[in-house]
């Protein structure tokens, strides 16, 4: 069974192969809604999606592992290039970034939950 590193919570889980990430996480009482860095997040967990891809409140940047994840649907490459809640933490971080919603484990991975957004910077603006 795929082990997630939840880096910043210090946790690991293990997961069923093709296990949905968020659903995991939900479980193991990881909170991925962090607002606007920091901001809203409580309003974030009460106001998403629920796990249908739209809202893009559930990012994660997955920074070992990331061939241990299903590919980005259409759904999610959308979400991430044209919600304001997604693409500002998306930039820069195009290879890495995905929402737990969309995303299957399928071996281990390490995850870093609830980037921050990137207002300001070299990559958001080039």
């Amino acid at each position: 069974m795929p082990i997630v590193n939840f880096v910043k919570e210090k946790k690991q889980i293990q997961v069923p192969e093709g296990a949905n990430l968020r659903t995991e996480a939900m479980k193991a009482g990881i909170k991925l809604y962090g607002g606007i860095n920091g901001y809203f997040a409580r309003l974030n967990e009460l106001v998403n999606c629920h796990g249908f891809g739209h809202c893009g409140t559930c990012r994660v940047l997955i920074t070992k592992g990331m061939d241990n994840t299903s590919s980005r649907g259409p759904l999610e490459k959308f979400t991430c290039n044209f919600n304001p809640m997604a693409s500002s933490t998306y930039i820069g971080h195009e290879e890495t970034m995905r929402l737990a919603c969309r995303t299957q484990v399928l071996g281990d991975i390490d995850v870093v939950t609830k980037p921050e957004l990137n207002l300001t910077g070299e990559p958001f603006f080039s």
